[in-house]
């Protein structure tokens, strides 16, 4: 039975292990055929820039996770306009192709899933 999942991505992607928690998460639930969802919430944000470079601190890119979600047809990612707008981004600073949504959707957004996790 497939579970329409959404994970709420709420943590920067270096500092905890939250944020890679999230992805290994994410990757194990889609290979057991689940529809997943991603939802970029506050400093998750900062979780799909691109030019990231986190080699200083001995740690992998975070961003090349999310790169390869594609390959495991999940697809449906959204970041919150108010977010991105509250820490000086806009989306031609993203590494990944999200579709942005209003603070006002996100409720909505939460109450069509089955089941929803926060990282």
């Amino acid at each position: 039975m497939t579970n329409e999942i959404l994970i709420i991505a709420r943590s920067a992607p270096y500092g905890s292990s939250l944020a890679r928690e999230g992805i290994d998460y994410i990757l194990t639930s889609a290979a057991y055929d689940q529809d997943i969802s991603i939802l970029f919430l506050g400093d998750g944000v900062f979780q799909i820039l691109k030019d990231q470079n986190p080699a200083d601190i001995k740690l992998k890119s975070h961003l090349a996770a999310l790169e390869i979600l594609p390959l495991y047809d999940i697809e449906k990612l959204y970041a919150v306009k108010e977010d991105l707008l509250e820490r000086g981004l806009d989306i031609n600073q993203l590494g990944v192709k999200v579709t942005v949504i209003e603070r006002s959707q996100v409720d909505s957004l939460i109450d069509s899933q089955d089941k929803v996790l926060s990282f």
